[in-house]
């Protein structure tokens, strides 16, 4: 698939750093370093903005490398950019480690994977085909 793509931060364009790769990687474009301390959340910009194809999402999802290493995650996970949206995207960043964390241009923040979708059209009825789980959730299933 072939997506358009501004990129106005200076950095490489998003790349899957493996052959099978679900996830692009992006960077952060900023002219300052970003302090984030315990719980503080920021939203930090990428200097990209694309065109997706109409049926298509982009979900920003965090980096398992971030988070485990360093406790800063993708607050909104997965963020959704939508087909139509046509602004930079953004990644919330939250840091919720107990050590600040320092982000800087080009660092690797998130990941972007994109997926196609289908919009639902309702049918409203007065009752939905019974099954054996029924209403129950929220570990209803059991354990493990």
């Amino acid at each position: 698939m072939r997506v358009k793509i501004i990129n106005r931060s200076g950095n490489p364009l998003p790349a899957y750093q493996t052959e099978s790769a679900a996830g692009l990687d992006l960077r952060a474009e900023l002219g300052t370093p970003v302090l984030l301390r315990p719980l503080e959340r920021a939203v930090i910009g990428t200097g990209l903005y694309m065109e997706l194809p109409a049926g298509y999402e982009a979900q920003v999802r965090p980096r398992s490398g971030l988070a485990a290493k360093q406790g800063v995650t993708v607050l909104n996970s997965p963020g959704t950019i939508d087909a139509d949206y046509r602004g930079e995207i953004g990644v919330i960043l939250v840091n919720l480690s107990n050590e600040d964390v320092t982000i800087s241009h080009g660092d690797r923040i998130a990941q972007l994977v994109i997926a196609r979708y289908e919009q639902a059209e309702w049918v409203e009825v007065d009752a939905l085909n019974e099954t054996t789980r029924g209403a129950g959730g929220f570990g209803s299933t059991g354990h493990g």
